[in-house]
């Protein structure tokens, strides 16, 4: 871990060296010297001082195993100023490739030494650019501020209706509101997380289900906020599964005993907000007569924890039936849910929580998340066969949310042919 604090205060300086050379470009024509060796000296304190902060903050939570606020705030910042530093740098880093062009060509095309005294061949670098630099860079900065403060607790409900048409004429209509990777461990608003509930509450679905992380690592995180997620009722009840974090597999427990006893809590914990949880099983919900077979499997993921099962959670289960699967990692689908034998009409997961950082406009759909997932957040479908990847209710590792923002899913089912 002091390798990897050492090469991060390594990539930040030599950024922040970059960086102040460009404001240096903007501060040269201020009158005040004084004014300018303020700046110049407090620029490297304050990132000097952070950097040693973050540094604490990094420490604290991988070698102690403390997650702090401290060191929550540190990462937070860190990474907003990482991101605003790099578009400044990618801006300063164009205009000294052209500077570098400029520079080549003037040498190739025979300025002499004597000439070169009275025009350097690499052209000094305008305070403009440096200017639009700064400018392009305040967005990102302004972006993270505010996703840190508010963009977390930003919850928006987004609304699918899904066609099927071996949909039981029951179900016609029928409602499920899904809410995934809740990671109390992480939340510092009780108040805010009781708006989230309540948004939840206001859809009035038929069905609730949860699709995983319902904690970071140890099972009392969901303690303070057990009061809050059980107050979710619908009236075919409410169904969990477990995600790759609720294992305790990021924690260093004392023995692997402990661990299992977390996990043994955190299902009892389940239980107590009412929520029926699935592992490697279906439950049948009737309606007028009719049946719909909801499947939650434990954990699996591409890279992660491959404990579910999806035969056995299929044991019983008509293979005619229709059904809804609750798998957290969508990887699970794209290598076996969506060629499985067994029809599976519908598969809700989460996971990815979107990175948390993104762009998601009609035009431009852009997160990390897209290189490592490839369904990272919405719907997807292969055949007959449907995924849904919920972009997540709370956050873990950057405290914050940049344009992808805490999801509530409501999803209505409607007998018809499939529009997806």
């Amino acid at each position: 871990m002091t390798r990897i604090i050492l090469i991060l205060g390594v990539i930040s300086l030599l950024l922040d060296w970059y960086v102040f050379k460009g404001l240096q470009r903007i501060t040269a024509g201020w009158k005040s010297a004084r004014l300018r060796k303020t700046f110049n000296w407090g620029y490297w304190t304050f990132l000097l001082g952070f950097l040693i902060f973050f540094a604490y903050g990094i420490y604290t939570r991988f070698e102690t195993d403390r997650s702090t606020q401290l060191s929550v705030w540190g990462i937070a910042g860190f990474l907003t100023l990482l991101v605003t530093k790099l578009v400044f740098v990618l801006v300063l880093f164009a205009e000294d490739i052209v500077r570098l062009v400029i520079a080549a060509f003037r040498f190739f095309a025979g300025l002499g030494r004597e000439a070169a005294r009275e025009k350097p061949l690499m052209p000094a670098r305008r305070k403009f650019v440096s200017q639009v630099a700064l400018a392009l860079a305040a967005v990102p900065f302004v972006s993270f501020l505010y996703g840190i403060v508010k963009g977390k607790y930003d919850y928006t409900v987004y609304r699918h209706t899904l066609y099927f048409e071996d949909l039981p004429e029951a179900f016609d209509g029928f409602t499920i509101t899904q809410v995934s990777d809740v990671h109390a461990g992480s939340f510092d608003d009780a108040e805010a997380v009781q708006r989230g509930i309540d948004m939840i509450k206001a859809q009035k679905s038929d069905l609730f289900v949860f699709t995983g992380d319902l904690v970071n690592d140890q099972a009392t995180e969901i303690v303070p906020y057990m009061g809050m997620f059980s107050q979710i009722k619908a009236p075919y009840g409410q169904f969990s599964i477990l995600g790759n974090h609720d294992y305790g597999m990021y924690h260093d427990w004392p023995s692997e005993e402990a661990r299992l006893e977390n996990i043994a809590q955190l299902k009892q914990y389940h239980a107590q907000l009412g929520y029926r949880l699935l592992l490697d099983e279906s439950v049948s919900i009737e309606k007028d007569g009719q049946q719909l077979s909801l499947v939650g499997v434990e954990n699996w993921g591409e890279g992660f924890i491959k404990l579910g099962d999806l035969d056995k959670a299929l044991l019983g289960v008509p293979d005619d039936a229709f059904k809804v699967l609750l798998s957290h990692d969508p990887s699970h689908w794209d290598n076996v849910v969506k060629n499985h034998p067994a029809h599976v009409h519908l598969t809700l997961s989460g996971h990815t929580h979107g990175m948390q950082v993104g762009v998601e406009t009609p035009l431009v759909r852009w997160s990390p998340a897209q290189y490592r997932y490839e369904n990272w957040a919405g719907l997807a479908k292969a055949k007959d066969r449907l995924l849904y990847v919920n972009r997540g209710f709370g956050f873990i590792g950057f405290s914050g949310r940049v344009g992808i923002w805490p999801e509530i899913t409501v999803l209505e089912l409607k007998r018809g042919k499939p529009q997806v």
